[in-house]
Order: structure tokens, then C-alpha cells, then sequence
């Protein structure tokens, strides 16, 4: 999601930008809370972006809802989310290695990093480190895209055969009212992130968005997520994208030998 914060909408109260905020806030929570295994208030409000105070309202309904159960200052999955498949220590694990990693490069580039993990033909927002300026790309974490339509989601289908790409996209495995891209046009994109050794996404997503992707492998080699830079394509320059994916590329590197496998 491209933002673009003038100085005035900082003036805005609070209320009023949790309540635009609301409507969308607590599918993302639970999202995150699932992928994760637990959270805390203070936590919730920096990663949605709102007060503490809608945060706790949000979870106490999440709590209400059997999405999540409160354990002291902390709240973890409730029974309804625990009986979905997930993996909330391997996921924290990965966060809590990449962490370091993205607030560097966002420091290094002065633009917002991301956290990708591919789940079949889909790609989630793991986590995220917004940049400071006014335009900038940010609230995706917790969000799902088709995986071929973003550069993390580009890199890590890039470290599948073809036949196993061209098997996803089938027609017989696409749900109903799923997107069926032409798969010759998904496998071009494969290959070029494959040739490049990362992926560049120019507006697949969404318009007015350029971001850059690669790989992470764990210890034993197995790619386990990607990790992203995300900027507005009118920032974007072709100079830029050698030292960034150097520092992509070790970032991976470091983050990836950190995992265990």
C-alpha cells in the first residue's frame, strides 16, 4: 500500500484515524496473531497503526470471538485459530532473526523492508519496517497477495522447478474465482528472478510500487522466505538496484544461517 502522509494528516486525532483504520484492523490481527502465536497491546498498535486503546478493544474481541486467549500481559492463538494449521515458533523465529537485518537496510536506503513467507500460490506480509518519509510503501504486513504478482513471492517460486511452478497454476487446482494467469507469462517472470538471483516487481501488485525481492534460504539451503525493499517507482532508479541487492543478498545469507533447518 503506497501512503503518502502530508504533514497535515499527522494532525488528524487519533480516533478519527483508528476508526478508518478499524474496519480492516482486525482480520490483520488475527492474521498476525496466527502466524505468530502470540502478541502484546503495545505490539498490536505499532504493527496496525493505531492506539493502544483500539488495539485492546481489538483483542478483547478477538478474545470474545475464541480467535485468541489472554494470558497475563500477553494474548496467544485461541482455540478457533489453533485448530488451523500454522507454525507461530518457526514464524517468530524467522521474524525475530530477519528483524535486525530489515531495520539496517531500511537505515541503509531510507525505504520500507519487507518480510515475505509463500504459502502454494499465495504470498503473506510477514513483517515490515516502514521508512520515515512521507511517501512511502507500508501496512502490508499480515496482508495476502497472489505470489505472482510480488517480488518475494517471485523469488521464492523462482526456487522451484518450472514443472512444479506450471503444476500450481494448473486449472484443475485454481478455487473458484482464484485469478488464472497465463502461466507461460508467470514462468517468464520466474525464470528472469531466477537468471537475475532476485525478482523485481514493476506495478504486478500494485500501481505506483516497485519493490525487489530475494530468497532466503535456511541452513540446509531449503528457501524458507524472502526479504524485500519496497519504494514508490517514482523513487526508483536503475542505479539503485546493484547495491541493494548486494545488501539483499547478505542480509538473506546472514538471516538464512541463523535458521535452523
Amino acid at each position: 500500500m503506497l501512503k503518502h502522509l502530508a504533514r497535515s494528516s499527522n494532525k488528524r486525532p487519533t480516533a478519527l484515524r483508528d476508526r478508518q483504520r478499524r474496519p480492516c484492523a482486525a482480520p490483520r490481527l488475527a492474521s498476525l496473531l496466527q502466524l505468530e502465536g502470540r502478541t502484546t497491546v503495545s505490539d498490536a498498535a505499532a504493527r496496525l497503526g493505531v492506539a493502544p486503546s483500539t488495539a485492546h478493544r481489538l483483542l478483547a474481541m478477538l478474545v470474545y470471538r475464541d480467535f485468541a486467549v489472554r494470558d497475563t500481559r500477553e494474548y496467544r492463538v485461541g482455540p478457533l485459530l489453533a485448530a488451523v494449521d500454522h507454525a507461530p515458533s518457526g514464524t517468530a523465529e524467522l521474524r525475530e532473526a530477519a528483524r535486525p537485518h530489515m531495520e539496517r537496510l531500511m537505515e541503509r536506503f531510507g525505504e520500507t523492508t519487507t518480510l515475505t513467507v509463500r504459502s502454494g500460490r499465495t504470498a503473506r506480509f510477514l513483517a515490515e519496517v516502514e521508512c520515515g518519509r512521507s511517501l512511502r510503501v507500508g501496512h502490508r504486513a499480515g496482508m495476502v497477495f497472489p505470489a505472482h504478482r510480488t517480488s518475494g513471492g517471485l523469488a521464492l517460486l523462482a526456487e522451484l522447478p518450472d514443472d512444479e511452478v506450471a503444476a500450481l497454476y494448473a486449472p484443475d487446482r485454481l478455487t473458484r474465482g482464484e485469478e488464472a494467469p497465463d502461466v507461460a507469462t508467470v514462468l517468464q517472470h520466474v525464470h528472469a528472478a531466477r537468471d537475475q538471483g532476485f525478482a523485481l516487481n514493476n506495478g504486478l501488485s500494485e500501481r505506483g510500487i516497485l519493490p525487489l525481492g530475494h530468497a532466503i534460504r535456511d541452513a540446509g539451503g531449503t528457501p524458507v522466505a524472502s526479504i524485500g525493499i519496497a519504494m514508490p517507482a517514482s523513487r526508483f532508479e536503475p542505479s539503485m538496484v546493484r547495491p541493494m541487492v548486494a545488501e539483499l543478498h547478505q542480509a538473506a545469507r546472514e538471516i538464512g544461517g541463523q535458521l535452523e533447518t
